[in-house]
């Protein structure tokens, strides 16, 4: 096997969606963020072999947003771009598909990540009002047009489709992720508290690592009149239980636990890693922050598919002979405080492991060791770019500390799970 390097990285902030589009198209991120990561290199965008972006929501005028980035970036006409989509997991996917390339030869060096533009989601038409549009195209002539029209009712035609939504629904069991987050919550009775408790430390080592700079990964973005976004905007210094504990249930009202607080952030965001072969590093002389070791993907119940980081990251102990704390770091992205808690407990129940790893438990995962920084609950959840970032962030950290080995795990709307062991230079 081929060692997979780890060059360098950047990520933008991520903003949190508020209720309308945000400043950014997601081509706009990934080129702003990509643009940063290839000025400090010293080999030029068209050096690239290939550009990979991961996009779970790209926009109808962005559909091949890898591609359209790659053009963006200077890379020429030759670079291929391309795109891949595994929903929460698709920057992850960028990564292994470029770690595919270069491990069988096709590619030397990759600029691989992803993106998404959550904020512009769009609202869509319900299927009886397009019928209706379609229809209409039909008449021949303005009195046929005026009759059809006089059929519109607008407060069942018009009434709006959120994109979003439909998105984070599952299409085989028709359950939002976070019905899914609650049904993980009864499965290992993880109570509220626990949840908000999560949740409120999220906050406060996102905002203690700012405050040391523990997020040296990220470049600023710059919009259209001038203004500067240089941090993560949903991060809360104030974050309490006390003050989480008074939002009320969002996914089974009125007697669920999971709420807007103890969940990820819709967010906006782009997070790109340049990946090398050994002879590339050789060719441009480069210093590599880490390396790749490999990579595992699993599946499970849709319906629990908030244990996807277990299902993944498991075989990758097993082939590495490695316990849960034999590794220094994990991150495990946060898509909902229940979430986390459940793949902890779920490492940890005797039934649980026998049945699906056909083990004795795993223990008790350090949570010391665990989203050191924060995680999605604070800085957000670009669908497409967190499994990048967590690879990103995890090699900074283990850096920043004098460490050396890491297991990045991500959940999957869908039933999957994603995860990558990494170790520093």
């Amino acid at each position: 096997m081929k060692t997979i390097f780890v060059v360098d990285g950047a990520r933008t902030p991520f903003l949190k969606a508020r209720n309308g589009p945000g400043p950014f198209a997601a081509a706009d991120l990934a080129t702003q963020a990509g643009r940063a990561l290839l000025l400090r290199q010293p080999f030029l965008p068209g050096d690239l072999d290939e550009v990979i972006l991961g996009c779970a929501g790209a926009a109808p005028d962005e559909t091949n947003i890898g591609r359209m980035v790659a053009l963006r970036l200077g890379c020429g006409n030759k670079v291929p771009g391309w795109t891949v989509m595994r929903n929460c997991a698709s920057g992850m996917q960028a990564l292994d598909s470029a770690i595919a390339n270069i491990q069988c030869g096709r590619s030397r060096l990759v600029l691989a990540g992803g993106v998404d533009a959550l904020s512009r989601a769009p609202l869509l038409y319900p299927e009886a009002m397009v019928r209706w549009f379609a229809a209409m195209m039909q008449m021949k002539t303005p009195v046929a047009k005026a009759r059809h029209f006089l059929k519109l009712r607008p407060s069942s035609l018009l009434t709006p489709v959120i994109g979003l939504l439909k998105g984070l629904t599952d299409p085989v069991n028709g359950m939002l992720m976070g019905q899914t987050a609650e049904n993980l919550a009864w499965r290992f009775a993880i109570s509220r508290r626990e949840m908000d408790e999560f949740a409120s430390r999220s906050h406060r080592r996102a905002a203690a690592g700012r405050r040391v700079g523990a997020f040296a990964e990220m470049v600023p973005l710059i919009d259209g009149n001038g203004k500067v976004y240089a941090e993560d905007d949903g991060v809360r210094e104030d974050s309490s239980v006390e003050g989480l504990a008074k939002l009320r249930p969002v996914f089974d009202k009125p007697y669920g636990r999971v709420t807007a607080g103890n969940s990820s952030q819709i967010s906006d965001g782009a997070a790109l890693l340049l990946l090398a072969s050994e002879d590339a590093v050789i060719r441009w002389n480069l210093q590599p922050i880490g390396r790749i070791v490999d990579s595992q993907w699993a599946g499970l119940d849709p319906a629990y598919m908030g244990l996807g980081p277990v299902h993944a990251a498991t075989p990758l102990l097993q082939r590495h002979r490695l316990a849960l704390n034999d590794l220094d770091l994990w991150e495990v992205n946060e898509a909902f405080a229940a979430q986390v808690i459940g793949c902890l407990r779920a490492w940890n129940d005797v039934d649980y492991c026998r049945e699906t790893f056909n083990s004795a438990p795993w223990g008790e995962l350090d949570e010391e060791k665990l989203n050191v920084d924060g995680g999605a609950i604070a800085i957000g959840h670009p669908v497409g770019a967190s499994g990048a970032r967590i690879v990103l962030h995890l090699l900074h950290a283990l850096k920043a500390r004098g460490k050396r080995r890491g297991m990045a795990a991500i959940c999957i709307g869908g039933g999957l799970g994603g995860a990558m062991l990494v170790e520093t230079c």
